[in-house]
C-alpha cells in the first residue's frame, strides 16, 4: 500500500536494495539442517541470541553484530560447528554443564542439529543426552543470562538459526499482499503535537513528539498512531502521565473522529491505532460509541479467523471496509475481573496480536542502544519477538526513538531507521516490522525506510 508521502519518498540507494532484497534460495526443510552460512542463535523461549562473553557463552538482547552473536554454522563430519565470526578459531562448545567457547579443533565444539520443526533445531552433545539450554527462572527472575548443557528438554533447549543475511522475496502484487507483509509509518504520541491541543502541564508541552496535528499526519502517510489516553470526569483524554493542568485538552474520540473522518474519504487506506490506555473499559466503550460512522470501518481480526487463516490481503479489508484497527495495551485478565471485555466492542489487546520490541533507545541525546529485544520480556513474561503460532504471525510493532523527543536527535535516529530495522530488529523478530514508530516523522525521512521495507516479504 502506498501513501501519498510515501509516494514523494520512495528512491532508496542501490545499495539499500540489494542489503533488504536478495534472490530466493531454497529454505532448509524441517527434517535438515541450515545451509553453510552465518547466523544467531536464538533461544525459542527468550528470543534472546547466544553470544561469546568472554569465553562464556550467554544470551543477550540482539544487537547485530556489535556483541560477538554472529557464528558461522559449517558440517564437522555427522556434526556441526558453529565457530564465532568475530574470532575466527573459536566455537561455541562447552566445559561441563556450561556453555563456552573452545577452540574448533576440541571435541567439546561439534554438535548435532535435531530438527524440531518450523526452523527450531536442538543443538545436543554428540553421542549423550546433553543439549544446549537456557537455564530454568528462578522464583521472581528473569532466566539467568549463562546458558547450560544439560538435559533439558521442550522450549528452553530449543533454538532458531536465524540467518544473518535473510533470504527475502519480492513484495506481491497489490491485490495479494497481506497486512503483515506491508509496513507503515507510525507516530509515536501521534498527539503529542502542540497543533491540535495540549498534551502535557506547562512546560512538557515545550518537548512535542510530533509537530504536525493529527489531520496533517494523516495527509503526509502516516498509518499508525500511538495514543496515551487518561481517564478524567470528561472521559478518556490525550495526554502524558497526568491530565491535570493540561492546557486545551483533546478527548481521544476527537481524534478517532478525525480518523474515521479521512478513512471515509480515502476507502483505500488502513490505520491502526495503538492505545496506552489507563481508563475504565465502561469509558473506553462510551468514547468510542461518540465517533460516528466508527463502527462502519472498524476491523475485527477476531471475528475473521485471523489466527486459523492468518492475516488477510490487504486488498481485501479494503473491499470489505475493514479499514481502522485499534488496540490496547491494557490486561485482559484485569477486564475480565471488571466484567467488560474491550475486545467485546472491538478494542483488541495488544499482546495477543502483535509483538513488540522495547521502547527507548536510551535518554534525548548521547549514544544510543539499538538492542532489539521484546518489550514483553521480564520476570513475568516470555513473550519473545520471534513468538509465532501455527498458521499466525503477530504483527511486529518495531519502536524507534529515545526517552525525551529532542528534534536534533531523532532526525539523526530517523536517517538511521532503515539500517537498525534490517539490521538489527528484522533478525531479531525473524520477521519485517509491520509498524515503524517514530518522533518527529518529518525529520531524518523515516518515509524512505518505509518505502525500502515496502518493496520485499520476509518469508
Amino acid at each position: 500500500m502506498r501513501t501519498p508521502h510515501a509516494l514523494l519518498a520512495t528512491t532508496v540507494t542501490a545499495a539499500a536494495l540489494a542489503a533488504a532484497v536478495v534472490a530466493p534460495t531454497p529454505a532448509a526443510g524441517a527434517d535438515e539442517a541450515p545451509p553453510p552460512g552465518a547466523y544467531y542463535v536464538q533461544s525459542a523461549v527468550t528470543g534472546l541470541n547466544a553470544a561469546d562473553s568472554s569465553g562464556a557463552v550467554e544470551q543477550h538482547r540482539p544487537r547485530g553484530n556489535e556483541d560477538h552473536q554472529q557464528w558461522n554454522l559449517r558440517a564437522d563430519g555427522a556434526s556441526y560447528l558453529l565457530e564465532n565470526t568475530d574470532r575466527p578459531g573459536t566455537c561455541l562448545g562447552r566445559a561441563g554443564d556450561r556453555a563456552r567457547t573452545v577452540a574448533c579443533g576440541s571435541p567439546d565444539a561439534s554438535w548435532r542439529l535435531t530438527p524440531e520443526g518450523a526452523d527450531r533445531f536442538a543443538l545436543a552433545v554428540p553421542g549423550a543426552d546433553r543439549r544446549l539450554t537456557v537455564a530454568p527462572k528462578p522464583a521472581g527472575a528473569e532466566h539467568p543470562a549463562q546458558l547450560a548443557v544439560g538435559t533439558g528438554t521442550g522450549d528452553l533447549a530449543t533454538w532458531y538459526l536465524t540467518p544473518v543475511g535473510p533470504v527475502t522475496r519480492p513484495m506481491p502484487p497489490q491485490d495479494r499482499r497481506t497486512l503483515d507483509q506491508v509496513t507503515f509509518l507510525t507516530a509515536h504520541n501521534a498527539y503529542a503535537n502542540g497543533a491540535d491541543g495540549g498534551f502535557a502541564p506547562p512546560f512538557v508541552d515545550l518537548f512535542p513528539n510530533q509537530n504536525r496535528g493529527i489531520e496533517r499526519q494523516l495527509a503526509d502517510g502516516v498509518r499508525g498512531f500511538m495514543l496515551d489516553i487518561h481517564q478524567t470526569r470528561d472521559g478518556a483524554i490525550l495526554c502524558h502521565n497526568s491530565c491535570t493542568l493540561v492546557s486545551r485538552p483533546v478527548a481521544l474520540w476527537v481524534d478517532l473522529q478525525r480518523i474515521v473522518d479521512f478513512l471515509r474519504a480515502r476507502p483505500d487506506q488502513f490505520v491502526t491505532v495503538f492505545l496506552e490506555d489507563y481508563v475504565d473499559p465502561g469509558v473506553l466503550r462510551a468514547e468510542l460509541a461518540r465517533v460516528q460512522g466508527l463502527q462502519e470501518v472498524l476491523y475485527r481480526p477476531d471475528r475473521t479467523g485471523v489466527r486459523e487463516n492468518g492475516w488477510p490481503a490487504m486488498a481485501d479489508l479494503t473491499a470489505a471496509g475493514h479499514r481502522l484497527l485499534i488496540f490496547t495495551d491494557h490486561s485482559r485478565a484485569a477486564d475480565q475481573a471488571a466484567g467488560l471485555t474491550r475486545d467485546g466492542f472491538g478494542v483488541m489487546y495488544q499482546r495477543e496480536w502483535t509483538v513488540e520490541n522495547h521502547w527507548s533507545m536510551g535518554s534525548g541525546v548521547g549514544a544510543s542502544d539499538w538492542s532489539c529485544y521484546s518489550r514483553w520480556y521480564d520476570a513475568g513474561t516470555d513473550i519473545p519477538l520471534t513468538r509465532t503460532e501455527p498458521g499466525f504471525r503477530p504483527l511486529f510493532v518495531m519502536n524507534h526513538f529515545r526517552d525525551a523527543p529532542i528534534a536534533s536527535t531523532a532526525g539523526t535516529d530517523n536517517a538511521k531507521l532503515a539500517d537498525r530495522a534490517r539490521r538489527f530488529c528484522q533478525p531479531a523478530a525473524r520477521k519485517k516490522p509491520t509498524y515503524l514508530a517514530v518522533d518527529r516523522y518529518d525529520l531524518g525521512d523515516p518515509a524512505a525506510a518505509v518505502a525500502a521495507l515496502n518493496t520485499y516479504t520476509y518469508p
